[in-house]
């Protein structure tokens, strides 16, 4: 496990807080519509901005210096300090009160909400919830409350993937995803994400030891959004609650799944690697 002094430290940083200036401009938001290949990808200010695209408001600036190892800022900033250096995205819970909307000013409150460690099936894991709430002239419009997972050095063996669980039945919408290296470096550029596991194949294979480049995370979230939109057209979503469960790679198709709920105003959605097995899941809350 994690020593009590490295816990104790990471620990110091929750409540540490910083907030953040932004706008979605009309050309930002054209610029995922047309990476998503939707027909119509044109924005125009006042329209809304659809589901958690407002992250492109807040693209993630550092000086270059800043960088560490894997391309992210250093941790020891606004992130708390870790003996693990690999970064990974958990999940998130995102509330949503109502829609910002492209070309209006808005604001990002970050916090530091909690740190955990617990030891896994490959090693020493650290958990570190960030709360984000997204603010207009109205108030808080979205709430996001997101995990990151940080990993030990890779070690041989160390990311050998465990059977994942199998994905439900039933799947009412299928669509395959081709995960390209294009679609990847188009989706870190338009978030300013320099995450190296997403467009450096060299480092991820013989730095971090993976089979291929990272799909990224919240990208996989916004894929399976975009098929609930596609067979929901009509919705309004309120609350999502996302888990990743196993990591996906630019090395083969994958695809993305969804259905009604049991209950009214509910819906699944889950992503399947190529050997069958269950990667990503979104449970969806919503109205029409």
């Amino acid at each position: 496990m994690i020593d009590e002094k490295s816990l104790e430290e990471a620990r110091a940083w929750i409540g540490r807080s910083k907030t953040l200036e932004g706008i979605v401009t009309p050309y930002a938001a054209s610029c995922m519509a047309a990476t998503l290949d939707r027909k119509n990808f044109e924005f125009q200010n006042g329209d809304d901005v659809p589901f958690v695209w407002y992250r492109l408001g807040f693209p993630e600036l550092s000086p270059l210096s800043a960088c560490g190892r894997d391309g992210h800022p250093a941790l020891g900033e606004f992130m708390p300090p870790s003996p693990l250096p690999r970064r990974m995205y958990g999940g998130t819970t995102m509330t949503f009160n109502r829609p910002v909307r492209v070309g209006q000013p808005i604001t990002k409150i970050m916090s530091i909400a909690d740190v955990t460690a617990k030891e896994g099936r490959s090693g020493d894991l650290m958990f570190v919830t960030v709360r984000q709430e997204i603010a207009d002239k109205d108030g808080v419009a979205i709430t996001d409350d997101r995990m990151q997972i940080y990993r030990g050095e890779a070690v041989a063996g160390s990311n050998a993937s465990h059977k994942p669980a199998q994905p439900p039945e039933g799947a009412q919408w299928v669509k395959e995803i081709e995960p390209s290296p294009v679609l990847l470096f188009r989706f870190s550029a338009l978030t300013m994400n320099s995450h190296r596991i997403h467009y450096d194949r060299s480092y991820v294979t013989e730095v971090e030891g993976y089979p291929g480049l990272v799909f990224n995370g919240g990208l996989t979230m916004i894929m399976l959004l975009e098929l609930f939109h596609q067979n929901k057209p009509k919705a309004t979503l309120k609350r999502i609650k996302v888990m990743a469960r196993s990591a996906l790679y630019d090395i083969a198709p994958f695809t993305v799944n969804g259905k009604e709920g049991e209950e009214p105003g509910t819906a699944s959605l889950w992503a399947v690697n190529p050997t069958g097995g269950l990667a990503y899941t979104v449970d969806v809350e919503y109205e029409e």
